[in-house]
């Protein structure tokens, strides 16, 4: 059985805070060990339900936050920020199950931990063929286009019943309640992660139950940005159109197609957001 981990890290245990997050801040090196504690949990959770190989993809900001030397030393990490698939960099059809661990909720959730959708400040809202998704229904459709299901999610507790909301019948595991933005009632690392394992091994026992999660085709992605700029030059892909002062939408043959004119839309429109004005 093999198993892929697509590991984010606003939804890791105990995180509450941005200069928990990224590279250079006071908190981030302590908390690049809870993000490795918490995936160590979903990989000992596999192994414990008979995987025989773990593949870990780092799927946040620069994408080099696991500790390698702290890694469960049975899996395989992805790390490196230049990935045609991004978050779910090394996923093919090979694979037999997916396991999100450190997910959040999309951007405007009201109690949802660091709640965003891909990226920061430049992003109001997407939507996937007309309804509104954050990065757990995008992840999800992409391992459904090689039909393989997502059986478990770690997160904060808007992003478990997000998840529940897009996918149904999957484990979920909240490891912490938010209450704003950038607070939270958190569980311990040692509570988490043996909830955390205890959920993937339960999930891989029995994947019968769990089914792709599918879009139709053709697929739309439509970017709802923060700045007239920012949809100015993300309408420069071949496949935009430009849908309303700050909006664009993009059209793929299915999930993968659309998802990269997303991708590189998103970065045209970073490229522009202004530090004052966005």
């Amino acid at each position: 059985m093999k198993v892929f981990i697509s590991a984010d890290m606003e939804g890791t245990t105990g995180i509450t805070n941005k200069v928990e997050l990224m590279a250079g801040m006071p908190e981030y090196e302590r908390f690049r060990k809870l993000m490795t504690g918490d995936v160590n949990a979903a990989v000992a959770g596999a192994f414990d339900a008979g995987a025989t190989e773990v593949l870990v993809n780092d799927s946040h900001s620069t994408m080099r936050n696991i500790l390698i030397e702290q890694l469960d030393s049975r899996a395989e990490l992805i790390s490196g920020h230049t990935k045609p698939q991004c978050m779910m960099e090394g996923l093919d059809e090979t694979f037999d199950a997916v396991v999100f661990t450190g997910y959040h909720s999309r951007v405007g959730t009201q109690v949802g931990v660091g709640n965003h959708t891909m990226y920061g400040r430049e992003v109001n809202g997407i939507l996937l063929n007309d309804r509104p998704v954050g990065e757990i229904a995008i992840n999800a459709a992409i391992a459904g286009h090689y039909n393989v299901p997502v059986v478990m999610i770690a997160g904060d507790d808007a992003a478990t019943k997000e998840a529940r909301e897009y996918l149904g019948e999957v484990e979920t595991v909240a490891v912490k309640s938010g209450i704003d933005r950038w607070t939270a009632k958190c569980l311990t690392p040692s509570a988490s992660g043996k909830l955390i394992r205890e959920a993937t091994a339960k999930a891989l026992a029995n994947l019968s139950r769990f089914q792709p999660f599918k879009v139709t085709t053709p697929v739309k992605f439509e970017l709802e940005l923060f700045s007239t700029p920012e949809a100015a030059v993300a309408s420069y892909i071949p496949t935009a159109v430009r849908t309303g002062p700050r909006s664009v939408s993009l059209t793929g043959d299915d999930i993968l197609s659309a998802y990269r004119a997303m991708l590189a839309a998103l970065m045209l429109a970073a490229s522009v957001s202004d530090d004052i004005y966005g």
